[in-house]
């Protein structure tokens, strides 16, 4: 399978939540691997591949995407027809946003986009981090969301990636329209499906302060942190 031309959205959002210099995320681990999972959403329903009716996701066109780590995701949804007809949106979000924030950070880092420094806490534990690689398109990513931002988000795929950022509440460092633009998306998360899966669980694990149900460590705890 090859690529579709241009970035998907789960590619935009990751480079959006990065600190090229530093590698690090702009939010919690855990909220962002929640963000990845509701991005593949989006990108999948754009697609006309999935949708949505009452807070299940539903695959309508069982064909896989041409780009391999959405296809991989997919395979995880329930087909058409086939036993249940549909599967919880904020549950699979949870389940599948380690897997994706894993296989999209080794992709990129693959082909250049990022780069990998590994480093030791306190000289035990391995830390990785993700600054901008020779190949990174992180400068125009940011330049077509500014743009969208002025704009007001006019279209679907702006609207869905604007979502995305504030329900896992990466909007105070990457949106820079100040609070009205900041308070515009929030409102967009809850026209969003895929956002408001991710905006459930970002709450869920806020209320928890054990963290017993955050997954703390996220994205392997030596991916990103």
């Amino acid at each position: 399978m090859t690529r579709p031309p241009g970035p998907t959205l789960p590619e935009e959002l990751l480079l959006l939540a990065l600190d090229p210099q530093r590698g690090k995320p702009y939010c919690r681990n855990r909220f962002l691997e929640y963000a990845m999972a509701g991005a593949a959403l989006a990108e999948l329903e754009l697609q006309g591949r999935i949708t949505e009716q009452r807070g299940e996701v539903q695959t309508v066109n069982p064909l896989e995407p041409p780009d391999p780590l959405l296809a991989a995701l997919m395979r995880s949804l329930p087909a058409p027809g086939k036993g249940r007809s549909g599967v919880s949106a904020q549950g699979w979000v949870r389940r599948a946003g380690r897997p994706a924030a894993d296989m999209y950070l080794e992709a990129l880092v693959q082909r250049g986009v990022l780069l990998r420094e590994t480093r030791r806490v306190l000289g035990l534990l391995p830390c990785q981090r993700h600054p901008a690689g020779p190949h990174s398109y992180a400068g125009p990513v940011r330049e077509r969301f500014a743009a969208a931002e002025r704009a007001g988000f006019p279209d679907h795929r702006s609207r869905a990636l604007a979502a995305l950022v504030s329900a896992a509440d990466l909007d105070p460092r990457v949106a820079g329209g100040g609070r009205a633009s900041r308070s515009a998306m929030r409102s967009l998360v809850q026209e969003r499906w895929p956002a408001y899966a991710v905006y459930r669980n970002v709450r869920q694990d806020t209320s928890d302060p054990s963290g017993r149900r955050a997954g703390r460590a996220g994205m392997n705890s030596s991916n990103v942190s």
